[in-house]
């Protein structure tokens, strides 16, 4: 079963004999490459609405994976069950991310590994776990077609950041590379045809954005 470049590698960074609870589980394809990778991985597969898990179902029933991915209908981390100790939650805003976790900060405060990629609001979202006991283990830029996502992973525990760290992600400043260039150089364009079109009197808005491009290009 195919699986994209994102969802691959965010497979990837789940350590063996996790047990792994998906929100937003979709069409259950990262789950069906969790499992089949034979590092003893078990896995919820939860969604929100009845006809992604009917697609899931009928995917997981074709790889013959009943008995390793279990099913679950549910908003967010309601699906939760005392065994799991990873939380993977892909394709969705940082914010309603964050969301998600502030709804059931009990349970949030009990995973020990979770494993995010955010379409956006990236740095409002390891603000919020870090100011929540937990530290970021790793990060990383991928491609998938035309897009570069991050996948940031955080593990329970605490570290401090700097202001630079939360914006660019203390682990993309250590490895950089190419895609480091290509993804924050789109950033820097976006930014400054922003800068052109706001109005002068969003000075509090303007000031911000003009800081952000300061600090890309002090990093390119």
């Amino acid at each position: 079963m195919k699986i994209n470049n994102r969802l691959k590698q965010i497979g990837d960074l789940v350590e063996a004999n996790s047990f792994c609870l998906d929100v937003g589980c979709d069409h259950a394809l990262l789950d069906i490459y969790l499992v089949k990778k034979n590092k003893n991985i078990k896995a919820i597969a939860s969604d929100i609405a009845e006809g992604p898990l009917n697609s899931a179902k009928e995917n997981i029933k074709r790889e013959k994976l009943e008995d390793k991915i279990e099913l679950r209908l549910g908003n967010g981390l309601d699906t939760y069950s005392n065994e799991v100790d990873t939380v993977i939650i892909s394709g969705m805003g940082g914010r309603n991310i964050i969301g998600i976790l502030k709804n059931n900060l009990k349970i949030t405060k009990k995973i020990n590994t979770f494993i995010l990629s955010p379409n956006n609001y990236q740095e409002d979202l390891k603000r919020f776990l870090t100011k929540n006991s937990f530290y970021i283990d790793d990060e990383l830029l991928v491609k998938d077609s035309k897009f570069i996502y991050q996948i940031l992973v955080f593990k329970k525990g605490k570290k401090k950041y700097s202001k630079k760290d939360y914006f660019f992600g203390p682990k993309l400043l250590e490895k950089k590379g190419l895609l480091f260039k290509e993804y924050y150089t789109k950033e820097l364009k976006s930014r400054e045809i922003l800068m052109n079109l706001l109005p002068k009197n969003f000075r509090l808005k303007r000031y911000k954005i003009k800081k952000e491009i300061e600090l890309i290009k002090e990093e390119l």
